[in-house]
């Protein structure tokens, strides 16, 4: 791939063994889901202090962060220098995505709160209902109202950044997503996973006591109820990276 539009993104998470075998990282669980022809797509390892400078910064289109075991509310030096990169694409009106980790990170750097959610963890599929205003901005794409996507999280945006919109929302979680001008998006859930990722996720999850075997048990139980609507929320997620919304 060359020639075309530039993006890059930033990965906060470390990839497990499983997830490398079998997706090529979370890098390659990303560009499988947001790549199309003609486009370049690069990976900073930002977790580990892999950061784009300024230079590099200004050759990409776009940026996407993905979710992380850490807290976007933690102070680890990799995150505060995550949350001053965040804000210098803002002020290059630089389209960003966020995922998860990503989605609540965005937040704190453009002025918002992020914290333990009080509803506890929301792993599984959950229904995302959209705004009427999100409707609109999305009419375009000709998808319903309200969209399975799957959950993995235990912390949540508890307050918008000043001048942002909540664009959906779920029982569990009130800010599933927001946007930021045209060129800042943020989604809670996860888009990209598929639902082996989930449950390789959940066992992990369990067996380092994050969550007790019997949730874990129920929720692999449960899954198979509902699929997430991955092809609308690809549809979606390219359409605003690429600026066709």
């Amino acid at each position: 791939m060359g020639g075309g539009k530039r993006f890059a993104v930033l990965l906060c998470a470390e990839d497990s063994e499983y997830v490398k075998k079998r997706y090529g990282g979370y890098y390659g669980v990303f560009v499988e889901m947001l790549a199309e022809e003609g486009e370049t797509w690069d990976v900073f390892r930002v977790a580990n202090g892999e950061f784009p400078d300024d230079e590099q910064v200004d050759r990409f289109d776009g940026f996407v962060i993905t979710g992380s075991c850490n807290d976007a509310h933690g102070n680890e030096a990799w995150i505060c220098r995550l949350v001053s990169l965040l804000k210098k694409l803002d002020s290059l009106n630089k389209k960003v995505l966020g995922i998860c980790f990503g989605h609540q990170v965005l937040s704190r750097a453009l002025g918002g709160k992020t914290g333990r959610a009080i509803s506890g963890w929301d792993i599984g599929v959950t229904a995302i209902h959209f705004s009427s205003s999100s409707s609109k901005l999305f009419s375009s794409l000709k998808i319903p109202t309200t969209l399975s996507i799957i959950e993995c999280h235990r912390d949540e945006v508890r307050e918008l950044p000043p001048k942002a919109e909540v664009i959906a929302w779920s029982e569990k979680t009130g800010v599933e997503m927001f946007r930021y001008g045209n060129h800042i998006m943020g989604i809670q859930g996860h888009p990209e996973y598929t639902k082996d990722i989930l449950v390789h996720l959940i066992d992990r999850l369990s067996q380092r006591d994050f969550i007790a075997d019997s949730y874990a048990d129920d929720l692999k139980a449960n899954m198979g109820k509902v699929e997430p609507d991955k092809d609308a929320w690809k549809k979606l997620c390219t359409s605003f990276l690429k600026g066709r919304l």
